[in-house]
């Protein structure tokens, strides 16, 4: 449902790839005290990041308090524990859970159950490894209101089952799949208006940081006047993790 595929090779990398990329990366990049490796794929996939790189990209993220990888829950297995092991930063996997809709969620081709989904949680807590949760807001097959109401459901789920944190993701066109969706029929891009209530009610269930993915979200303006400061409305929320006025607009 996101269109990271486009970075990802046909063919297995070689050994010492990826720690090259890391290093390169590291060398553009400012101080930060946290790290997030998100690799177009899963990152214990063992064709996608081989386990020989392991030591490799512990050693190049020693200085990080935190790292943060992305992974399949259907993938998570002993390599996790392994890794962990190797760094000195706190690991969090973040998983994509996309919506808890006993309908949608199968036909998302995301091969995987909510069983599967908290069989990993579980796993990955009880080894002492953190857990983020990616929420699809709107996916095919949605109207406006039910997204919201299944965003805010996929939330709970998630914090019920252990999850330390939430993602809420727009859907956006703009992978091929989705697009393909969208001229049939199945598939319109939340307004604004419900990526913010999305955001508030997760907020106000207040049983764990929730925050609301802003990339690109320019696409989503109706009004150019008050988009800006919409949008700044929601990053101050994702930084504060709390309620702030809705914006005032003429367009409303």
């Amino acid at each position: 449902m996101c269109d990271l595929w486009k970075n990802t090779t046909d063919t297995s990398v070689a050994p010492g790839d990826i720690p090259a990329q890391i290093s390169f990366a590291l060398r553009q990049l400012p101080p930060a005290s946290q790290i997030k490796l998100y690799n177009s794929g899963n990152f214990f996939d063992r064709k996608a990041i081989p386990r020989e790189d392991y030591p490799a990209i512990a050693a190049l993220l020693a200085p990080y308090e935190r790292v943060i990888v992305e992974n399949h829950p259907r993938l998570c297995n002993a390599d996790c524990i392994q890794f962990e092991r190797m760094i000195r930063g706190r690991l969090e996997v973040a998983m994509g859970l996309e919506t808890v809709h006993p309908e949608v969620l199968p036909r998302l081709n995301k091969r995987m159950t909510l069983d599967d989904f908290e069989q990993a949680t579980t796993f990955l807590l009880a080894n002492d490894i953190d857990v983020r949760a990616f929420i699809l807001l709107k996916p095919p097959y949605m109207d406006e209101q039910e997204s919201i109401q299944w965003a805010l459901e996929s939330i709970d789920f998630a914090f019920r089952i252990g999850v330390h944190c939430c993602t809420v993701i727009p859907t956006r066109p703009g992978n091929g799949a989705v697009d393909y969706l969208k001229k049939a029929g199945y598939f319109e891009k939340p307004a604004l208006s419900s990526i913010e209530r999305a955001l508030e009610a997760g907020l106000e269930l207040n049983k764990g940081r929730v925050f609301m993915d802003l990339w690109d979200l320019e696409q989503f303006y109706g009004c150019p006047d008050c988009g800006p400061l919409r949008k700044h409305r929601l990053q101050r929320m994702n930084l504060t993790q709390q309620l702030l006025p809705p914006v005032v607009c003429s367009c409303s």
